[in-house]
């Protein structure tokens, strides 16, 4: 079985300073194939207006960065969450940076010292414990509404690189993880929305962890000295004589892991 309702609840109802969650409708499945593709559904096919969330016990057609299928397996929390926007098209990436920073933040609160890895992974104790996936609609050069895709390990088996939460007591049941995590997204947006991203990205870079790593870019070495404004990985390349700082948009490098490497 999925999610308890009524569980889940009770755990949304200890954030309940949080304005936006108030307003929240949460849709529950069983098996999907995605979340993400099941709330644009909704809002599309059934006209329902944001915020909504949608949660799945499986996912049969998950998708994470570089369009690799997202192992979705019953015992993860696989939960997609819609939102109105009105920002440019070109603060896409914005979306990736507010919801990984305020999962990972909230999750922090709960003594998970979760930490973040470009462009959209959280990591626990170097390794990979969910993934962030954002897709948006975009109208007249505007972002009017996003949809945010999180999948956390909680006890769902996992690959090599991966970790779940099945020995952190910290977090006691599905419906807590889940809570958390809505929360975290919400967070990091209503930060966003106030505070803009320039005030954002300083706090995401204390999360990362991508930083000091070395790389190598068209056969060049460098190292990763953090990620702008625009969501770009800052890296620093070295030459005999000359160093060169270029900015990797999403998607034209994977950092990987160490044990990749």
């Amino acid at each position: 079985m999925g999610l308890d309702r009524q569980k889940l609840a009770a755990e949304l109802l200890k954030f309940s300073d949080n304005q936006t969650l108030q307003q929240l409708s949460i849709y529950l499945y069983e098996i999907i194939p995605s979340t993400n593709q099941i709330l644009w559904e909704l809002l599309d096919d059934r006209n329902l207006k944001p915020p909504l969330a949608a949660i799945a016990a499986e996912q049969t057609a998950g998708r994470g960065q570089w369009g690799r299928q997202w192992q979705s397996q019953r015992g993860g929390l696989y939960l997609s969450v819609a939102i109105n926007l009105n920002i440019p098209a070109s603060d896409a990436p914005h979306l990736t940076l507010f919801s990984a920073w305020g999962i990972a933040e909230a999750l922090r609160c709960h003594d998970l010292p979760v930490f973040l890895k470009w462009p959209n992974d959280l990591i626990l104790e170097g390794r990979k414990l969910g993934g962030i996936k954002s897709e948006t609609l975009i109208q007249q050069g505007t972002i009017a509404q996003a949809v945010i895709g999180a999948g956390i390990n909680w006890k769902n088996p996992v690959p090599e690189v991966g970790i779940n939460l099945q020995s952190f007591p910290a977090i006691h049941s599905l419906e807590q993880l889940a809570a958390i995590a809505i929360y975290g997204i919400f967070f990091g947006y209503q930060h966003y929305l106030s505070n803009g991203v320039e005030i954002l990205l300083p706090s995401y870079l204390n999360l990362l962890q991508s930083i000091g790593r070395e790389v190598t870019v068209n056969g060049s070495p460098g190292v990763v000295v953090g990620v702008n404004s625009k969501g770009e990985l800052r890296v620093r390349l070295h030459s005999p004589g000359a160093t060169t700082e270029i900015h990797l948009p999403s998607g034209t490098i994977s950092l990987g892991y160490d044990d990749q490497l």
